[in-house]
């Protein structure tokens, strides 16, 4: 009798965990999405017709748009949890490289204190890695840099914008 540990059970898809973490569907108008998103930003609901617009428009972007959301699979009510954005930018630099920009990461605010934005933003990475991105950026505010450096990243620079 082998015993497996917790890493290799988890890996092996056998683990007990309740969060699932996946790509954005079309039914996750359904389920809260973007409700979730107000709690960043501005975030007007959008008509099923909206959200599947804008949908087909990111989905044809592939894998150079990813959107992942957690949902807690043993909840009565099926809501997102959690959501992260992945955005792949096509460079000339270093030879055509590729720079991955982290965007939109929020936790319903009954869900944090339960890592789950964490573990959004380290999928993220690893799916900003295998695209073969050479650095991975995001902003935050001042608040969230120790967040942010949990997650692994650096303050570099300055951010500045021009909003309309």
């Amino acid at each position: 009798m082998t015993s497996t540990s917790p890493e290799s059970a988890a890996a092996a898809g056998e683990t007990n965990d309740p969060i699932h973490i996946r790509r954005l569907d079309l039914s996750d108008h359904e389920t809260g999405f973007v409700a979730l998103l107000s709690q960043l930003s501005a975030c007007p609901d959008l008509t099923a017709s909206e959200f599947a617009t804008r949908f087909a428009e990111l989905a044809a972007q592939g894998d150079d748009h990813v959107i992942l959301v957690a949902e807690d699979t043993t909840a009565r009510e099926q809501r997102i949890r959690a959501t992260g954005c992945l955005f792949v930018e096509r460079k000339f630099l270093r030879g055509g490289g590729k720079v991955g920009h982290v965007e939109d990461v929020v936790v319903d605010a009954a869900s944090r204190g339960r890592g789950l934005g964490l573990r959004i933003v380290r999928r993220l990475v690893e799916i900003a890695r295998d695209a073969g991105c050479y650095k991975i950026i995001l902003d935050c505010t001042p608040e969230l840099r120790a967040y942010y450096a949990k997650c692994g990243f650096v303050e570099k620079g300055v951010q500045m914008a021009v909003y309309f």
